[in-house]
């Protein structure tokens, strides 16, 4: 088995809100009294999907920002367990796009660092080339834009690069892609 990457080994700190069952799940047989209260979340560090036992007696709406690191926690007991995508309510399905959207303009210079560091994979296929719609003229246009000098912002690529007018858009599929084809070969941005 290979080594653990740093990235991997890496927990999640905060997370935001996809999906909150106040009574557990449906097709939980046991009586109501002893139902905990779900939070489905994905991590705004690494988008992983996880499943959230909240507190008692918490106010909770989807989109809100949950702390889950080893310090005190507000509105979370415990996390309970990672969840893939099949495992999403529907609820948390639909939510998960417009949450993912948010954290990307939320982190912006994560991403935008991406843009000017992400270099070759093979002799045939750049990491750039992995973001879905990424063609050969719009990975040309972008090399030779962040050699003449590193981009500083979305608007920056989009001033610059005439061929990707929606640079965060690109992040945002290929997030998707991660989340929801758990045999992708190549992770950028969610860890396995």
């Amino acid at each position: 088995m290979p080594p653990k990457t740093e990235r991997t080994d890496k927990k999640e700190v905060e997370a935001v809100v996809l999906d909150y069952l106040q009574w557990g799940y449906a097709s939980d047989r046991r009586p109501l009294n002893q139902r905990e209260s779900i939070i489905i979340a994905v991590g705004t560090d690494q988008f992983k999907l996880l499943e959230l036992i909240a507190k008692k007696d918490v106010a909770i709406n989807l989109h809100d920002k949950v702390y889950i690191g080893e310090e005190e926690r507000k509105h979370v007991e415990r996390v309970k367990r990672r969840l893939s995508y099949d495992e999403l309510t529907p609820t948390a399905k639909g939510e998960l796009e417009p949450v993912v959207e948010k954290i990307i303009a939320a982190s912006e210079g994560r991403f935008v660092e991406f843009y000017n560091t992400a270099v070759p994979i093979s002799l045939k296929m750049h990491m750039l080339n992995l973001l879905p719609g990424f063609g050969k003229k719009t990975l040309t246009d972008t090399l030779e834009e962040r050699q003449k000098k590193p981009f500083e912002s979305f608007e920056n690529i989009r001033t610059r690069v005439k061929t990707l007018q929606k640079p965060e858009k690109f992040i945002r599929e290929r997030i998707m892609l991660e989340l929801e084809n758990p045999e992708e070969k190549y992770h950028l941005f969610t860890s396995k």
